[in-house]
């Protein structure tokens, strides 16, 4: 992980993106950019430690993450895969100011790290921003629960169908994409065995609804697989 300073305001431009011109003046994003700090993470490396003092909310604007969240028998769950931009951690402002799962770079990232007490500060300034944000938080935890809830409903064919559903849609927004986790940590995100998975992604592709090279996924057929994860 290294830090450098905020380049320019381009770099923030996301920002008013994410919660619009009309909730985010120029003025709250130069006050957020002198109390934050602009990190590079390596994939692999933690952006936020479940369990760890919640001190900064994360904008990222570069990259994709996962949520895992660890267990007492010390087996990871992963919640949620999520792509930039993405406000992350935003939801511990309203509870008692601990994380509670861990985020962890998928591939290299690029993040702002707010200090959570200027956002505090621009929210108690600022109403119509403070809804805003909980709208923001609301709708990406809303995303996460649903998807949560749908596989653990689901057959082998219909969790898989779910997953790659969600990559290319929500992640990479694309139906041909290259993969940043391994078969593993899908299978984690999908609730099966890394067996399941990979013999799961090869009748896929003898069916003719995917091809799947290695990291490289290609949907050919998305109205079957929007069938199969109907179905389940």
């Amino acid at each position: 992980m290294s830090n450098e300073l905020f380049a320019n305001l381009h770099d923030t431009s996301s920002l008013f993106q994410l919660f619009g011109d009309q909730y985010l003046k120029r003025e709250d994003i130069d006050l957020i950019k002198e109390h934050s700090q602009k990190l590079i993470f390596n994939k692999g490396e933690v952006l936020i430690k479940q369990g760890s003092k919640s001190t900064h909310v994360v904008f990222l604007f570069k990259g994709i993450i996962k949520h895992t969240y660890q267990k007492e028998n010390y087996k990871n769950m992963i919640l949620t895969i999520t792509s930039a931009p993405s406000l992350i951690g935003g939801a511990n402002m309203f509870n008692n100011g601990k994380n509670i799962f861990s985020v962890i770079a998928v591939e290299d990232c690029e993040a702002f790290m707010i200090d959570i007490n200027i956002l505090k500060q621009l929210l108690m300034q600022n109403s119509q921003l403070a809804l805003q944000l909980f709208d923001v938080v609301s709708e990406m935890s809303k995303d996460s629960i649903i998807n949560f809830i749908n596989l653990a409903h689901k057959h082998v064919n219909g969790k898989v169908a779910d997953i790659l559903l969600y990559l290319s849609e929500s992640v990479y927004k694309s139906q041909k994409f290259t993969l940043s986790m391994t078969r593993r940590e899908l299978s984690e995100f999908a609730g099966i065995s890394e067996i399941n998975f990979i013999s799961t992604l090869k009748k896929f592709e003898k069916d003719g609804i995917l091809n799947a090279k290695c990291k490289e996924i290609e949907i050919i057929n998305k109205s079957q697989l929007e069938l199969i994860s109907k179905l389940g």
